[in-house]
């Protein structure tokens, strides 16, 4: 992949871009994906054009915690101002074929505006996102798609949070140059708001939800911003659990390393539900 900074001639700053990106390959040459994410840079540079600021990976890939099986692939992509409707049809089109060659769990992106990413704006407005359960509704009817897929997101504030603390620079401005701070009450609201019905959730889906629920725990109590892997390792560390509770995060924790699927009793992962978010709610109030 080539990865360079925004200058358009041979001066200085290209010369630091240029060592900057020659650092950021060496970190990820054996990142899993590699090949999908130089042929997502090549493509959303030839559609967007001048108009793009930078490419940021973020999620568990960044995090290096990735599982092929139980991961999907976080992008964000930030631009100067407004995109044309058939650049984004463009994009989707894209996107879709380069999801085919994605994990199982496939791409997850958004396209937000540089000005609402510093200062900080909460919700936080986007300009186009795609994941694969949008996937049907932009096969269908791309039209109303690229129409209807524009507001705003809470779940950013998580994903910039991300991005300030282990965002990899796939292509453009550095991250500090981007993204401003998140407010600490703001990726709060986020990261709860994610795990407010885990009591509903976590039989349908006990990997994510009983580890979404200990990384949250765990910023709330000591201010770690954690993947759902670490916060899992965290929880059981310190959380002082009963056996019980710890072999849920235990199984856990190796369904989602190994890629399998976990099969919980109704009742118990709903009490450990519940008790996590009262946790969670005693923190908050703290």
């Amino acid at each position: 992949m080539q990865h360079q900074g925004t200058t358009t001639t041979e001066t200085d700053s290209s010369a630091l871009s240029k060592e900057r990106n020659r650092k950021f390959t060496e970190r990820i040459m054996e990142m899993p994906y590699q090949t999908l994410l130089d042929e997502f840079v090549d493509f959303t540079r030839l559609i967007i054009g001048e108009n793009l600021t930078g490419i940021y990976l973020h999620g568990s890939l960044a995090m290096r915690c990735f599982h092929p099986h139980k991961s999907d692939i976080d992008l964000i992509v930030v631009v100067e101002a407004d995109i044309l409707d058939v650049q984004k049809i463009q994009f989707m089109e894209e996107v879709v074929r380069l999801n085919e060659q994605a994990p199982s769990k496939g791409l997850e992106l958004s396209i937000v505006k540089r000005e609402y990413c510093n200062p900080f704006v909460y919700p936080t407005p986007f300009e186009l996102h795609f994941s694969p359960a949008h996937l049907q509704w932009f096969q269908e009817s791309p039209e109303d798609y690229i129409l209807k897929m524009k507001g705003s997101d809470i779940d950013l504030a998580a994903h910039f949070s991300i991005i300030n603390h282990y965002g990899i620079v796939l292509y453009g401005e550095e991250i500090k140059d981007v993204f401003g701070e998140v407010p600490r009450e703001d990726y709060i609201d986020s990261i709860c708001a994610d795990v407010e019905n885990a009591k509903e959730d976590i039989a349908g889906n006990p990997v994510y939800v009983i580890l979404n629920l200990c990384r949250v725990l765990a910023y709330l109590a000591e201010g770690l911003c954690l993947s759902k892997e670490t916060g899992g390792k965290w929880a059981m560390q310190n959380l002082h659990m009963n056996t019980e509770d710890n072999l849920l995060i235990a199984n856990a924790l190796e369904c989602y390393a190994m890629g399998g699927d976990m099969t919980v009793e109704g009742k118990t992962a709903e009490t450990f539900a519940g008790e996590m978010l009262q946790k969670i709610s005693d923190c908050r109030k703290g």
